[in-house]
C-alpha cells in the first residue's frame, strides 16, 4: 500500500472505541486486529474480525486511534470502501459492516455475496 493508496477499510470512533475495550478485557492490549472475509454464512462470504499477534508479510497494516488493523490482499479487495461500525443496541446491536461491494446479505446481516 504506497502512501497515496487509502486503507481499504475505515473503522468508526464507536467501534474503535469497542475493540479498545474488548482486547483490553482479553489482555491483548499490544494485538492487532485482523479484519477479513471468508467463505461461508448463507450468502457467500462473511466478515472476520479476530485479535492477532502479529501481521503477515502481505498484510495491509492501518492503525486506527491506536487500533492496529490488518488485512490480506484477497480480503482488502471484497472489503474495499466498507465501514465498521459498533452499535450498543440490545437487539441487533454489535459490530456492523457496510460493504458498498455487497451484492446481498443475508437476514441476519453476518453474511454478503459480492
Amino acid at each position: 500500500m504506497s502512501a497515496t493508496t487509502p486503507f481499504p477499510v475505515r473503522l468508526t470512533e464507536r467501534a474503535v472505541a469497542r475493540i479498545k475495550q474488548i482486547l483490553a478485557k482479553q489482555g491483548k492490549t499490544d494485538a492487532y486486529l485482523r479484519v477479513g472475509v471468508r467463505a461461508g454464512g448463507c450468502s457467500g462470504f462473511e466478515h472476520v474480525m479476530l485479535p492477532v499477534d502479529t501481521p503477515r508479510p502481505d498484510d495491509l497494516i492501518a492503525e486506527f486511534d491506536g487500533v492496529r488493523v490488518v488485512i490480506d490482499p484477497k480480503s482488502a479487495q471484497i472489503l474495499e470502501g466498507a465501514t465498521i461500525d459498533y452499535t450498543g443496541q440490545l437487539i441487533g446491536g454489535g459490530f456492523r459492516f457496510d460493504i458498498p461491494k455487497a451484492k446481498r446479505r443475508c437476514g441476519c446481516g453476518t453474511s454478503f455475496s459480492v
